[in-house]
C-alpha cells in the first residue's frame, strides 16, 4: 500500500526491516531526539499505513525532522531564517547526513539472516525486534552522553543531555509541533562544544542541575580536550579542534582508540566500548555489564563465575569474546538487538495486543490510539527515578529478564543433564536435589 509523502518532506524507499525509528531512537543509543505523536485515524493506525510519530534532532546548523511508514523514511530539514545558501545543496547535505547517521549502506536484513542462522536465541527475536541498527553519532556528544549514563536510566540520561543543550548552547530556532498536535512549540539547541563545558564553574552548576558526581567528570573531560587541542572552530565544519580529533579515532585500531578514551575522567571500559561501537565504527565491540554477563551465562553457555560475580577485566573479556564468537564481525550490532529486547520499556513491543486505555507517556498524546504490535508505535519510557539519596536494600539478586527473553528461553530445548562422576549414592542424591552436570559443570534443573 502506497503512502502519500507528508507535506514538505522528501522520501527514501526504506523498509522497517532495515530501520525502525521507534526502536532505534528509544533504545539508549542517542538521547536528544524529540518525539511527537501524529494525529491519524484509527483505521490507518491498525493498518500501519501512515506514520505515527515525528522525530526531530537539532544539529549544528539545522533541525532534522523524520517520519516513517512501513516502506519509506520521510525527511526534511529546517534552517534558521538567516540561512541564505543554496537550499538544494543543503538538502543534499541532509540526505548524506541521514545515510551516514543511520549507516544505510549496511544491509541489516542480511545481518539479521546471518545472526539468526548462527544463533537460535536471536532467531526467535528477529521478527519482533526488526530494524534495530547502530547509529553513527558525533563522538563528542556520544562521549558526554555516556559519561552521564553511569548508574543511570534512559529517562534521566535524556533529561541530563537536554539540560546540557539548554544551558550551554544557544538556541538555533523554534518550531511548532506537527499539524494537529496540541503540544507547545519547541526551541532547539545544538549539543554544546567542548569549550562550553570546560570552564571550572561548569561543575558546580551541573551539580545544581542534578548531575551529581557526573558533573565533575563532564567538566574535567571537556577541559582535557580543550587544553590538548584548542578552541578555534573550523568555519566549514563548525567543529572545534578537539571534536575533529575525536573523529580521527575512527581510523585507529580498536585497542588504540579504547586507550585514548580511557584517559578521560569518568570513562571506564564499558563507557569506552559504548563510544567505540556507537560513534567510532568499531562494530565488533560488545559493551559488557553484569546483565550482559547473565545473558551470556544463561543463553550462550558461558562457563565459570557466579551470577553475582564482580565484573573483572578478565570476566569482561571472556563475556565479550564468547558473544563475539557467536555473532561475528558485527557482534556489537547484534548485541544491541538483544539489549533492546530486554529493556522494560520494550516489554510489550511487537506483541499482538491492543490496550483499551491509551497510556499517557511524555511522547504520546492521550487521544492517540495504541497498537502494541505496531513497529511504528513508540515504546513506553521508563519512569523517572528520583535523584535523591536513598538507602538501598542489598539483595544480591539480578534484575528479572524481560518477557522477550523468558519467551525465548522457554522455547529452547532443555539441556540434557548427564550424571558423570561420583558414586551411585552421590548420583542418586543429585537426582533427588534436581541437579546434574553438563560437560562436568554442575547445573540446576
Amino acid at each position: 500500500m502506497s503512502v502519500a509523502i507528508p507535506a514538505g518532506f522528501r522520501a527514501i524507499p526504506l523498509s522497517l526491516a532495515q530501520l525502525s525509528l521507534a526502536a532505534v531512537l528509544k533504545c539508549g543509543q542517542s538521547f536528544r531526539w524529540s518525539i511527537f505523536p501524529l494525529q491519524i485515524d484509527e483505521q490507518a493506525l491498525l493498518e500501519q499505513s501512515s506514520p505515527t510519530h515525528e522525530y526531530r534532532l537539532c544539529l549544528r546548523d539545522r533541525v532534522i525532522c523524520l517520519q516513517q511508514s512501513r516502506e519509506a523514511l520521510f525527511y526534511r530539514a529546517v534552517f534558521p531564517s538567516s540561512t541564505v545558501e543554496d537550499l538544494e545543496t543543503r538538502e543534499a547535505e541532509t540526505l548524506a547526513w541521514i545515510k551516514d547517521y543511520f549507516q544505510l549502506d549496511i544491509d541489516l536484513v542480511e545481518l539479521y539472516r546471518q545472526w539468526s542462522k548462527a544463533d537460535p536465541v536471536f532467531h526467535r527475536l528477529r521478527d519482533r525486534f526488526e530494524g534495530i541498527r547502530m547509529l553513527r553519532q558525533d563522538p563528542f556528544e556520544n562521549l558526554i552522553s555516556f559519561i552521564c549514563s553511569s548508574n543511570n536510566n534512559i529517562t534521566r540520561i535524556t533529561k541530563m543531555v537536554k539540560s546540557l543543550c539548554l544551558h550551554y548552547s544557544p538556541s538555533l530556532l523554534t518550531l511548532p509541533p506537527p499539524p494537529g498536535s496540541t503540544l507547545p512549540e519547541e526551541t532547539y539547541h545544538p549539543f554544546p562544544p567542548p569549550s562550553a563545558l570546560a570552564s571550572p564553574d561548569v561543575s558546580a552548576r551541573l551539580r545544581a542541575l542534578g548531575f551529581g558526581y557526573r558533573a565533575d567528570f563532564i567538566q574535567r573531560t571537556a577541559a582535557m580536550l580543550v587544553a590538548a587541542h584548542g578552541v578555534e572552530r573550523n568555519p566549514k565544519t563548525l567543529m572545534e579542534p578537539s571534536e575533529e580529533w575525536l573523529l580521527t579515532l575512527r581510523t585507529m585500531s580498536t585497542a588504540d582508540a579504547r586507550t585514548e578514551l580511557l584517559k578521560f575522567v569518568g570513562v571506564g571500559r564499558k563507557v569506552a566500548d559504548c563510544i567505540l561501537l556507537m560513534s567510532l565504527d568499531k562494530r565488533e565491540v560488545i559493551p559488557v555489564d553484569t546483565h550482559v554477563h547473565q545473558i551470556a551465562t544463561k543463553h550462550y553457555g558461558l562457563k565459570g563465575g557466579s551470577k553475582t560475580a564482580n565484573m573483572t577485566p578478565k570476566l569482561y573479556d571472556e563475556v565479550s569474546t564468547k558473544l563475539a564468537n557467536v555473532w561475528g564481525e558485527y557482534a556489537g550490532w547484534a548485541h544491541s538487538v538483544l539489549f533492546t529486547s530486554d529493556l522494560k520499556s520494550f516489554a510489550s513491543y511487537g506483541l499482538p495486543s491492543t490496550p483499551s486505555t491509551p497510556s499517557l507517556t511524555p511522547d504520546r498524546a492521550s487521544n492517540t490510539p495504541i497498537v502494541a504490535d505496531s513497529p511504528l508505535a513508540t515504546p513506553v519510557e521508563e519512569p523517572l527515578q528520583s535523584t535523591g539519596k536513598r538507602k538501598r536494600k542489598v539483595t544480591g539478586k539480578l534484575s528479572t529478564p524481560s518477557s522477550a527473553f523468558v519467551e525465548v528461553a522457554d522455547s529452547l530445548p532443555k539441556p540434557i543433564l548427564t550424571e558423570t562422576g561420583g558414586s551411585l549414592a552421590e548420583r542418586v542424591k543429585r537426582r533427588r536435589r534436581g541437579t546434574g552436570t553438563i560437560s562436568g559443570v554442575q547445573v540446576l534443573d
